[in-house]
């Protein structure tokens, strides 16, 4: 399936239409609801990826802050390569979230237009209510994800300001002013985390509704 996907993907980027993506994935049997339980899965995944490297950039500033001698160059190399990583990894989120946006967009439109098909009064209601359900799901779900995302920034700014003072001050009195941030950006990180994890305890129920549906 994975290949599948992959080989439709690369068909229609060269359309370069979502609306024909979803079309040319129903052909295939694969429908704007699994598409949007595949993004949601793959922004949990880049949630976990980013809470990852922003330990890791943490642990390689804590690094630097205990420095008692070593080349410093090195040590410079090795923090602007884990925020480097730390910002790509929060752009993953972001694009992921944007992800999910798409899709759901598609899929709510196309629920609520199709309500009006149904022959049967009963069958529209409890449809209708399953799209509210899922609805108000969805939105505190992708609330979380937003927050968790906002969170992100402060931590790369302040990764950005350390990793920029010690490219230009390459010396142990630089280690002295990274010391007196090192505590306020543990907590911007640690902060970040856990907006991360509620968004991804957010997208598991948010799936638990799904599937039970």
């Amino acid at each position: 399936m994975r290949y599948l996907l992959a080989t439709v993907l690369s068909i229609v980027t060269l359309v370069g239409c979502e609306s024909t993506y979803y079309s040319a994935m129903e052909q295939v049997g694969y429908h704007k609801r699994d598409i949007m339980v595949d993004r949601v899965e793959d922004a949990k995944e880049s949630q976990q990826d980013a809470q990852q490297e922003f330990t890791s950039a943490l642990e390689a500033l804590s690094a630097v802050t205990n420095f008692n001698g070593g080349e410093l160059e090195t040590i410079y190399n090795n923090i602007n390569a884990k925020y480097e990583a730390s910002e790509d990894a929060a752009q993953e989120v972001a694009d992921r979230i944007e992800a999910i946006e798409s899709v759901s967009d598609a899929l709510f439109d196309e629920w609520q237009q199709e309500l009006e098909l149904y022959s049967s009064g009963n069958l529209r209601r409890s449809s209708e209510q399953k799209l509210r359900d899922t609805k108000a799901s969805y939105n505190t779900m992708l609330t979380t994800m937003k927050k968790a995302e906002q969170k992100m920034q402060p931590v790369l700014d302040t990764l950005r300001d350390n990793t920029l003072y010690l490219k230009h001050n390459l010396n142990a009195s630089a280690i002295g002013s990274l010391q007196g941030e090192f505590a306020n950006l543990e907590q911007d990180i640690e902060y970040a985390i856990q907006q991360m994890n509620d968004a991804i305890a957010e997208s598991d129920k948010f799936l638990s509704q799904l599937n039970q549906q």
